[in-house]
């Protein structure tokens, strides 16, 4: 009893085996690294608590003064105190619609990577596992996919539902749309990648194990051959979270996006644009720089993960 005890107590606990890992030791090891991340988690935070950091409203009608429209900086000549970064053409504080803007922006990624991942897997465990018919199906459907680019499918699913939903209930479903487009657009990947997977996984003694005591293929491919699998799905993931957050500013951008009233990083870089050489640089210089870090930080993190969780490269 005492000895069951005392091998208890040195086991160590979640973060101490997180901390002497490898893949912290190599987190810890790449100063890029960590940079990167200690950037993607400020601005996060900062979209997450953009209620409360944010200088002003610009959701709110009742606080915008149209006389207050296209304010240099605070910092220039013509600039007014409360505007650091300036306003854009309805008098809204620059600043303000950024980090509205990247809760829009960064809840648009969230989501369609969870979706793209979610089909993405489903279908490669499907395929690799069952194999046969239903892995050809699936693998043409695929290579009929990758035919076309992510932002012409997601033009295709957006212009669909427009024409079906009809302009006022459009906006109100906009945000679902936009997921629905992007993460159907990404789930390729995912699915190639898993099934390669499994095919490998599949003819392992600890599946055939399972299969010997009948375990039900659900069981096997999502309990015992998913968990083996995961790490280049994580890498995937992160990295197509920054390329669904581009994709999210290139629709908006293109006007098929969120509506300006309640704008994303996108949104506001075409808002910008229309009064970029009339002198008004700064509505979307300083958008489009925080969707530049934004996707650079997260992409960096992506190089990092892929080559931390490959055994080849240690």
């Amino acid at each position: 009893m005492t000895d069951a005890i005392r091998v208890k107590e040195e086991q160590p606990g979640v973060l101490s085996r997180i901390l002497r890992s490898d893949l912290f030791y190599s987190f810890r090891r790449s100063p890029i690294t960590v940079i990167s991340a200690a950037v993607t988690l400020v601005l996060i935070l900062a979209a997450l608590f953009a209620p409360w950091i944010a200088p002003h409203d610009p959701f709110d009608p009742a606080s915008l003064d149209i006389m207050n429209s296209l304010l240099p900086p605070q910092w220039t000549a013509d600039g007014q105190a409360g505007f650091l970064l300036g306003t854009d053409d309805q008098g809204r504080d620059v600043l303000s619609t950024i980090l509205y803007g990247m809760r829009i922006s960064l809840a648009v990624g969230f989501a369609s990577v969870v979706l793209a991942m979610a089909l993405g897997v489903t279908l490669g465990l499907i395929a690799g596992y069952v194999g046969g018919i239903t892995d050809t199906i699936i693998m043409r459907v695929a290579d009929v996919q990758l035919t076309f680019p992510a932002i012409l499918t997601a033009l295709l699913i957006d212009g669909v539902a427009r024409a079906l939903a009809g302009p006022q209930a459009y906006e109100e479903i906009v945000f679902f749309v936009l997921v629905l487009s992007i993460g159907l657009s990404f789930w390729v990947q995912y699915a190639r990648t898993v099934r390669g997977s499994v095919l490998v996984e599949a003819n392992k003694e600890y599946v055939l194990a399972a299969r010997l005591i009948g375990l039900r293929s659900s069981a096997i491919m999502f309990r015992h051959v998913l968990p083996n699998v995961v790490g280049p799905v994580l890498v995937i993931a992160t990295i197509n979270l920054a390329l669904a957050i581009i994709t999210e500013a290139t629709l908006s951008f293109l006007g098929v996006g969120v509506p300006p009233t309640q704008p994303s990083l996108g949104t506001l870089i075409r808002i910008g644009n229309d009064y970029l050489f009339s002198g008004e640089w700064w509505v979307t210089i300083f958008p489009g720089i925080t969707l530049a870090i934004l996707a650079l930080a997260v992409n960096l993190l992506g190089d990092w993960l892929r080559d931390a969780l490959n055994p080849k490269l240690r």
